[in-house]
């Protein structure tokens, strides 16, 4: 993607340091953007400082639910564009801790939107993150999910994202007229995600030798995995029409998936096999058929892309197994250089 639109604007994310938004700056810095971020810690394992992203952005530490630090960096540096990403992601920790989970996702949204309406900067775009977990669980015939499903969660991670989308579209309407559009979108994977109770990175992780996996379900349950850069990629197509087409875009939703899933057993073949570790996919495929779907997460989900093509010409450019190869030798580079 290479775009003038990005030349010198002011660009705001939460959640810089996760592995989405470290992604996203990246592609941010790239096309010109003078990009800053907001980090909670001083956590410098993340994919932002491996790569040395966070040289190339201002850093402001603190919390998403402090409103005042918020609405004073708006001020003082002109956002013209945000992108909130900042959430607790984890469901099971959500299933464990639902309050952390609320405050962080629910909380820290509508903070966060209150700081932009008080601060009375002219941003001209403002991007949230739900996710397809704010659906809930729909019949395997109703997938893929498009836009008009009803939002009926049944996990306390879901239920915080659709919360907080349900808050953005609060403030997109008449009443606040904030230019916001609300993202739903699938599983993200790629370089950089190192959170390691994910699948893939985990995945890799194991049959790279560094760990045993240890399966959570019978394998069965179907999931939709959209590559990072082709998101960091729409997030900027959205951003660039909403900042272009506010009267007509804010406040709409906007799925992305691939229209395809896979079972969690056939990417577990995928990258064992691609790695050639036949001993441990015989280890996996023997625990697979001991397990039961595990409690506290949706079986089985897939996302449509219709929309997002309609409105901005952009559908998944990355295949699966392109985007597993370039993954598992960034992981291969990564988990060696941490080793020496």
């Amino acid at each position: 993607m290479k775009s003038k639109f990005w030349a010198n604007k002011n660009v705001f994310i939460t959640g810089i340091n996760g592995f989405v938004g470290g992604n996203l700056a990246n592609v941010l810095i790239r096309n010109g953007a003078n990009v800053y971020g907001l980090m909670r810690n001083d956590n410098k394992k993340t994919f932002l400082f491996y790569m040395n992203f966070n040289k190339k952005v201002i850093i402001v530490n603190g919390e998403i639910t402090n409103k005042e630090l918020l609405r004073s960096f708006f001020i003082e540096n002109k956002i013209d564009i945000c992108f909130h990403l900042a959430a607790q992601v984890e469901v099971g920790i959500a299933a464990e801790y639902p309050f952390l989970t609320w405050e962080t996702n629910i909380r820290g949204t509508y903070t966060l939107l209150e700081a932009i309406r008080e601060s009375s900067v002219d941003m001209s775009a403002i991007v949230i993150a739900s996710s397809d977990k704010a659906y809930g669980e729909y019949p395997i015939e109703k997938m893929p999910y498009r836009e008009d499903y009803p939002l009926k969660p049944i996990y306390p991670y879901g239920t915080s994202k659709a919360c907080a989308d349900l808050i953005a579209q609060t403030y997109s309407t008449e009443l606040f007229k904030m230019p916001i559009i609300i993202t739903r979108f699938t599983n993200i994977y790629g370089p950089g995600q190192l959170n390691f109770s994910a699948l893939i990175p985990d995945a890799i992780r194991c049959a790279l030798g560094y760990d045993n996996f240890l399966p959570r379900s019978n394998g069965n349950s179907i999931r939709d995995f959209l590559f990072v850069e082709d998101v960091s990629e729409l997030y900027c197509d959205i951003a660039k029409a909403l900042s272009n087409n506010s009267k007509t875009l804010k406040g709409q939703v906007f799925n992305a998936g691939t229209n395809n899933g896979k079972t969690v057993k056939y990417i577990i073949e995928k990258i064992y096999n691609k790695l050639n570790n036949k001993k441990g996919l015989e280890n996996i495929l023997y625990l697979f058929k001991n397990n039961i779907e595990v409690i506290g997460e949706i079986t089985s989900q897939v996302m449509t892309y219709e929309k997002v093509e309609k409105y901005f010409g952009w559908r998944p450019k990355t295949t699966f197994d392109e985007g597993l190869d370039l993954t598992i030798d960034w992981y291969i580079k990564y988990l060696k250089s941490i080793k020496s």
